[in-house]
This record gives C-alpha cells, structure tokens and sequence, in this order.
C-alpha cells in the first residue's frame, strides 16, 4: 500500500513535520496538512503540502473539506492524523463520519472524554492501581478557603484539568502550568484562570522534588483491537522553561523500565484503548516512584524520537490500517539521543551530570538526531535551511531568560 497511502495532518508545529516526515522516510510520499497557520516547522519542506483554513471555521465545515478532499482522489488510502490536543479531539468527535474515507486511529470517544480531563485520567488510574501525584480537583463554585487546608504542603501545582479548553481563553500572563508558594498565591492563580472564561475544573497537586532529568515521557500504539503493539520510553534531559512551551520536551535519551511499561501497557490493553498514546511521567527520588501526570491522545510533540530510534511511526499507522502488524510488542532500543535544541543548550542546562556524559558520547559519535535534521529536506532547499538555523540559534537566548 506504501505509495497509495496519503497522509492527512491536521496542525502546523514540530509534531506535525515529525509526522510528515515518518511517511516521506518510510513511504516516499507528501503529507497534505490542512492548518489555520502555515508555521516555521513546516514551511518550504519538500515533502509537506499546505492548505490553510480559517481559523473560526466550525467542526462541520472542516468534516465537510476533508470529506471533498478525500473524494476527489478515490483511489487513495487517507490517514487522518491530528497534531494538537485540539485536533486529535476533532477527529475523535467525528470520526463515525471520517471513517467513511479516512483511517482514523484513535478512541472511541465515550472512552477519550473519560481520558482528555485530566481528572477523568487520575481516577482512572486508580482504578489500575496507576501512581500520580497527591491532588485535589476544585471547581469554579468551590470556597477557595481549602487552599489553606491542603493535605499536601506549599508550593504546590496548579493546572488546568481541560488543556483545550483552556487555551480557548487567553490572558495575560497566561502559563501552561503554575506554581503557587502561599494559599494566597493559590487563590490568586485560580481566580485569574475561572475569571478568563475557563469554567472546567483545576487540578491542584503536590509538587514531586527535581529537576527536568525526573521526567520521563512514554509513547504507545495500540492497534484497531485495542491491544499496545509499541512503547517507547524516554528519560527526557530537558524540558522547555519558558511561560507558553513549559514542559514542552527539548532533549530525550530513550531508556528502559520494563515494571513501568507493563503497568501502562495492562492499563490501555484494560481499556481496549486504539491510537497514539503519550504520557507524562515523573520519578520521585524520596519514593522510588514513577508518577503519572497526564495522558495525551495522540503523538507528542517530541514524537521524532521515537522514528529516529528505529520504529517509524508512520509504518505502525499504514500497517495496522491494512491489519498487518507484527504479534507482540515492539520496544525501541535504549541510548538512542534525540535533541530540539542546540547541543551546548542541552549541556549546559541538564541537570544531570551523569545524562550529560552519556549523551556527550553519543553525539560525539554523531549518533544523536534531531527532527529538523533531515537531509532531503535541507539539500538545496535554502530556505528551509535558514529557518532551522534560525529555530536553533533563538534557543540560545530562550534559556538565557528562562532558565
């Protein structure tokens, strides 16, 4: 099927030239993306074919270009891969109807609203005896005088349970996370959040000690029989500082941790769950314990590492639309070193002394990769190669002021 296959994206960032790129590496073939933005990270790419649409365009009409776009090229096998939370949510609430043209791989969505809100997520982890951090949900008609009675201590996170609905209500000084050290400050942040707009509720939690080299981010695919068929587990280096991109992973070195995998993998095979899973996860030295602190329907952002480590994730999609996918599952190797950022970036800012001989030697050997790297893509292709030289050089000053 490889030359009949015709990616659909929908989104315009790094995970989306990630996505493309899988396919044109393993198929030789262009991804149409439809956007509201043609952003940086996929302009003037060979292999990536843009069409904008209007930013306050409604769920139906969107269904209603990609139905026509599909039909007037019958002949193609369509896979519709979303980039954003927003997106991958979109084809969830209409894939009854894009299924009719397009191989959809994600939940059902009774399954995907129990999963997209983050306290939806923690109890069911609690069901599978999953760990995440101590929290509290509040609501927007909650007395905020609990703050002062937490049952874990200050500083403490604060975040948003619905991260879609929550970016549909910008303000200034808008964060992706929050750290509150007094009640006061708590009450604060809360405030500012519900009086935005944003009326789902927010997650407060007990802060888990250390630096970005605690964190750990694992991808799954699970087949159309809800069975996981790939992980991938990566100790992330580094994570972005700045107030929109915080947490946002810059450096990851896959590692293994077969104990954790399993746990995830009983849990999505125990739900029956289909598609790209993505978690966030965090070690907690004082416990000796891996913390889970959400589940994202889709690919991340980082999702390179992954196909650069050796299993590319486009082949997973294709074979398991024509229902071939090897038995068992598949685990990418550990030591395998993917990088957004410059590397002295990654050097000086990782606070793991230990990481950063590992991954010194590793790209010492030239044995590290980025997303942005591709050499089809570069070659005498000048404007694409002014861009990733200017992508990269602004991170030198990002994490000047963000630390």
């Amino acid at each position: 099927m490889g030359k009949n296959i015709q990616p659909v994206l929908l989104g315009a960032d790094m995970n989306c030239y990630s996505v493309a790129r899988a396919f044109h590496e393993a198929y030789g073939v262009c991804s149409v993306v439809f956007g509201k933005t043609c952003l940086g990270a996929i302009r003037y790419s060979k292999f990536i074919r843009f069409r904008a649409f209007d930013p306050a365009i409604t769920d139906r009409n969107l269904v209603e270009s990609l139905l026509s776009f599909a039909s007037e090229q019958a002949e193609k096998q369509f896979c519709l891969i979303g980039c954003t939370d927003e997106y991958a949510e979109f084809i969830i609430r209409n894939q009854k109807i894009l299924s009719s043209f397009y191989f959809c791989p994600y939940p059902d969505e009774s399954l995907a609203d129990l999963l997209i809100s983050k306290a939806g997520f923690y109890a069911m982890c609690d069901r599978y005896g999953l760990d995440y951090p101590e929290t509290r949900v509040i609501s927007a008609d909650d007395d905020l005088s609990l703050l002062s009675s937490l049952p874990f201590p200050f500083p403490i996170i604060i975040k948003p349970s619905s991260s879609i609905r929550y970016w549909k209500h910008p303000f200034s000084g808008m964060k992706k996370v929050y750290t509150a050290g007094t009640a006061e400050e708590a009450e604060a942040i809360v405030r500012t959040i519900y009086s935005s707009g944003y009326s789902d509720p927010i997650i407060l939690q007990k802060t888990i000690a250390g630096d970005d080299s605690h964190m750990h981010v694992l991808t799954c695919y699970s087949d159309q029989n809800g069975k996981v068929k790939m992980m991938s587990l990566g100790h992330v280096l580094l994570e972005e500082h700045s107030p929109k991109a915080i947490g946002n992973h810059a450096a990851i070195l896959t590692c293994e941790n077969r104990d954790l995998t399993e746990k995830i993998r009983q849990f999505l095979d125990g739900i029956g769950y289909r598609g790209f899973s993505n978690f966030d996860i965090k070690y907690d030295d004082d416990t000796d314990t891996f913390y889970l602190f959400e589940i994202n329907l889709r690919q991340g952002r980082s999702n390179y590492y992954v196909t650069g480590s050796g299993i590319n994730l486009a082949e997973l999609i294709v074979k398991d639309c024509e229902g071939i996918l090897e038995d068992g599952i598949r685990y990418t190797e550990p030591g395998r070193f993917w990088h957004a950022i410059p590397l002295p970036v990654v050097y000086r800012y990782t606070g793991s002394p230990a990481l950063v001989r590992e991954v010194k030697a590793i790209a010492k050997k030239r044995n590290d990769f980025t997303s942005f790297s591709y050499a089809y893509d570069l070659l005498w292709n000048p404007l694409r190669l002014v861009y990733v030289l200017i992508h990269n050089r602004r991170y030198y000053r990002k994490y000047r002021l963000f630390p």
